[in-house]
């Protein structure tokens, strides 16, 4: 079946299956970035880094020129396909804690036996592990003040160690892809860093499966740097809605629809 058949179709279960999941959103991202592109030309904004969230880092090398879009699209549906196998390997879940600190949940994932898979904003926070540790986790967090701890509805428990097999495989299959040097730094989801160098970016894809996406630092890091715009690109603005909550004083342009598509930034 085809890709654009199970995004504009559904159903929403063949949607979120992680195999499809992945090539999708790298897809809708990638057509909106080349949709604005296009529209844009010479008005079209050179950024000073790019930086996405997980997944989304696929669609940073690509437009740092790192991969062609269809070696993107393979490595992109392979790491979904290696990632669906972990999650029936090693079944979890996650969870979003909002209303803590870093430090108090990490606290909760040490007594747990969970992970923290992702630090969106001071206070969002998300753990992944097996289901029995995450609910133990949600429980605790609640108890602790949190003003909301929530389930979500994912296949598995990503970025923490049960996802070590999709990782081991990915990095067996990378050596047969066209990596170049990136023509703009990326910001690394792991170290809050930019990647300059092949080397760099592929330790860095193989990390970032099982380790912390660290979004919070990522976006400091580029503030700090000087950058006060940021574009985002791909649907439902999750992504700029965490950037003004890390920095209310920064401009965002979120990409989804022809009409949001404005070249004066």
């Amino acid at each position: 079946r085809k890709l654009s058949s199970v995004i504009f179709d559904g159903p929403d279960d063949d949607l979120m299956q992680t195999y499809n999941a992945q090539p999708a959103i790298m897809t809708v991202s990638i057509a909106c970035y080349e949709a604005m592109k296009e529209r844009c030309t010479s008005d079209f904004p050179s950024p000073k880094y790019v930086a996405g969230h997980s997944l989304g880092e696929y669609t940073s090398l690509y437009v740092s020129g790192v991969l062609d879009l269809e070696e993107t699209a393979k490595l992109v549906s392979l790491r979904g396909e290696l990632m669906q196998d972990a999650c029936e390997k090693n079944p979890g879940t996650m969870a979003a804690i909002i209303g803590l600190d870093e430090q108090s949940v990490y606290e909760i994932s040490r007594q747990t036996g969970t992970y923290v898979s992702n630090i969106n904003t001071d206070s969002q926070t998300v753990i992944s592990g097996n289901k029995s540790a995450v609910a133990s986790a949600v429980d605790l967090a609640t108890s602790r003040g949190a003003k909301r701890a929530i389930p979500l509805k994912v296949a598995g428990a990503f970025h923490s160690d049960l996802m070590k097999p999709a990782a081991e495989e990915l990095k067996n299959y990378m050596s047969d892809l066209d990596f170049k040097d990136p023509l703009i730094p990326i910001i690394a989801n792991c170290t809050a860093t930019p990647l300059t160098t092949v080397s760099e970016i592929k330790e860095e894809l193989i990390n970032q499966i099982c380790n912390c996406v660290d979004w919070n630092r990522s976006v400091k890091f580029m503030i700090n740097s000087g950058v006060n715009s940021f574009v985002e690109f791909g649907h439902g603005g999750v992504l700029g809605n965490m950037i003004k909550r890390i920095s209310s004083e920064s401009a965002i342009t979120s990409i989804d629809t022809t009409e949001s598509m404005n070249c004066n930034i």
